[in-house]
Formats: structure tokens, C-alpha cells, sequence
């Protein structure tokens, strides 16, 4: 099990950017397992495999894979970026940690963290498939906190407006900013403490929560 701090551990984080899938495993003390490239479906298995024998154990998950591309209309929401919405933000997060989590409760025990959205609590019909994938999401880290307990804890991160290279059709929107409790968006390095507090220890007592880091969007 993970504890603080955490380069004493064997870490495996996993990310997507622009439609392509990676995954790396971090390890201060020790060895690294290479990038794994690929679609995030094609992907998992070869890395959980790559992990387990490189490292022999895998302490924390990180399902960081997403992406939220908008359609000119709900109309126009073709089938297929449909599907690839919600294979990228559920269903590969579903089967990673399967993979994962199964290994992990059978030796002895680990952290699974999923990462949802605000969306999941702000229907909007511009990124309806997104916000339903994430709204999945929520449901899912319940469900596997209930599978793989009671040595696998599975907690979930829902960020809100973060200034990632992502933000750029709202980064300039004040307007947007100005609405938020904080009165501005996230910047990346805010969120690491709260995805730090939930692979460790430090919440040892928590599993099958969401933690809303959002800058206060639920009063919008």
C-alpha cells in the first residue's frame, strides 16, 4: 500500500493526449518502465503485463486518460466520436483497472485513482457524451471501491477548469473565470496535492469518494 511520500513507490500513470494513448510507470527508486504507446483500448494490456514484470507490484493507478472534443451539434455528434469518447474516458479506465486493481487485491492491496470531471455534475448539451462518460466514471470508481475492497481503496478526482494545453477554446474567458467561487481557473500543479492525499495513506480511511477540486464551480 502507498504511503507518503510516494517515490518509494511503484506508481503507474496513465494519460492521453490529442487522440494518443501513453502510459508510464514512475519509480524514483528504481527502474523505469518505458512510454507504451497506443490506443488506450489496445493498449492495457500490454501495459499492465510491461508493469507487473518490470516492477512485480504496481502500488497506485492513475487513470488519466481523457479527452472532450466538441461536435458542431448535437445532430452531428456522429457515431464514432461518440464511441471514441466513451472508450477513452470509460471504458478504458474500466479495463485498466480491472487489470490493476485484480492483481492488486490478490497481493497485497494498492490505490486506484479515476479522474472524472465537473461535466459529470453540470449536464451541458455541448459536451453531453463527455459529461456522461464522466458521470460513468463516478459511478464506476463506487462500484470497483466495493469490488476490491478491503485492501484496494478507489477514490476519484473531479477537476473543474484547469490551464492545461487543453484550455484553449476557454482559457481567455473571463467572463467564465469571474463565475467561479475562486474567481479563476486551476492551474495543474493545484491539483497534485489532491491526487497525492488520495494514493496515500494520508486517506487511508477513504474509498469510493469523489473530491470536487473545482474552485467552487458547484456554486454556478
Amino acid at each position: 500500500m502507498a504511503s507518503l511520500p510516494l517515490f518509494e513507490h511503484r506508481l503507474l500513470h496513465a494519460a492521453r493526449r490529442d487522440g494518443v494513448g501513453t502510459a508510464r510507470s514512475e519509480a524514483t527508486a528504481g527502474p523505469r518502465l518505458p512510454e507504451i504507446g497506443g490506443h488506450a483500448l489496445n493498449g492495457r494490456e500490454r501495459l499492465a503485463e510491461a508493469a507487473f514484470a518490470q516492477f512485480g507490484r504496481v502500488d497506485v493507478l492513475v487513470n488519466n486518460a481523457g479527452m472532450s472534443p466538441l461536435a458542431p451539434s448535437l445532430i452531428e455528434t456522429s457515431e464514432a466520436l461518440f464511441d471514441k469518447i466513451v472508450d477513452v474516458n470509460l471504458k478504458g479506465p474500466f479495463r485498466l483497472s480491472v487489470l490493476i486493481g485484480t492483481r492488486m487485491a490478490q497481493a497485497s492491496g494498492g490505490s486506484i485513482l479515476t479522474v472524472a470531471s465537473t461535466a459529470a455534475f453540470h449536464p451541458q448539451p455541448e459536451y453531453m457524451p463527455y459529461g456522461a462518460a464522466k458521470a460513468g466514471v463516478v459511478n464506476l470508481t463506487m462500484a470497483l471501491a466495493k469490488a476490491f475492497g478491503p485492501t484496494v481503496r478507489v477514490n476519484c478526482i473531479a477537476p473543474g477548469p484547469f490551464l492545461t494545453d487543453i484550455s484553449t477554446a476557454w482559457r481567455d474567458d473571463q467572463a467564465y473565470a469571474q463565475s467561479l467561487t475562486l474567481r479563476r481557473f486551476g492551474k495543474p500543479s493545484e491539483i497534485a496535492g489532491a491526487a497525492l492525499y488520495l494514493a496515500s495513506d494520508a486517506s487511508s480511511y477513504m474509498t469510493g469518494q469523489v473530491l470536487r477540486v473545482d474552485g467552487g464551480s458547484w456554486s454556478r
